[in-house]
């Protein structure tokens, strides 16, 4: 049983944060054929932030995610997204995230900017985060809770391939949305 550390909400918080790779996900949702979902997430992410909840531009974010780690469910269509057609894998190992600006909207939210790098190509991202909370865990490790989403074109970062559809529309939707939930440690 976890006991919750009391925290004054997002502007409470103070430290460095290790990302729990096995308690989070990093994920993202396309549509399909312009019908269905589909939904994959990268299965190797590190990453830390300090956060400074009273001088938030003080904190920090820096997360690494292992290109070739993606999953949809499906080999073949993972193996498609690893080729040159989407990320690249072998000459692209990385995407990362830096995060630059810290904004608390309020005692729940705080939005995210940084970069956002794919294949090479970075451009600026805006993720807003919602605080889920503090507490300790049974092995006394102090831990955070984050979610958040964004809608990015994946056409803004080189991910141009598609296939026309017979009846019209495209196999691909250039829109994608990225679902982060984070669980980090405090470490200092």
């Amino acid at each position: 049983m976890s006991t919750t550390v009391e925290t004054q909400g997002v502007r409470g918080l103070s430290g460095t944060y290790t990302l729990d790779a096995s308690h989070s996900r990093v994920g993202f949702v396309a549509r399909h054929a312009m019908i269905a979902k589909v939904r994959g997430s990268f299965d190797e992410v590190t990453g830390s932030a300090t956060i400074d909840g009273a001088n938030p531009s003080a904190s920090s974010l820096e997360v690494t995610i292992q290109t070739a780690s993606i999953d949809t469910r499906d080999a073949n269509r993972d193996a498609h997204l690893r080729s040159a057609d989407f990320f690249d894998a072998d000459n692209n190992p990385t995407i990362t995230f830096v995060g630059k600006g810290f904004q608390i909207t309020d005692d729940a939210t705080v939005e995210v900017t940084g970069d956002l790098t794919i294949r090479g190509v970075t451009n600026s991202v805006t993720v807003p985060f919602e605080f889920g909370g503090v507490a300790v865990d049974p092995f006394g490790n102090e831990r955070v809770g984050f979610e958040g989403s964004v809608v990015v074109n994946r056409k803004d970062w080189g991910l141009t391939w598609n296939a026309a559809l017979e009846a019209g529309g495209v196999l691909v939707s250039d829109k994608v949305t990225l679902e982060l939930e984070v669980s980090a440690i405090k470490s200092a």
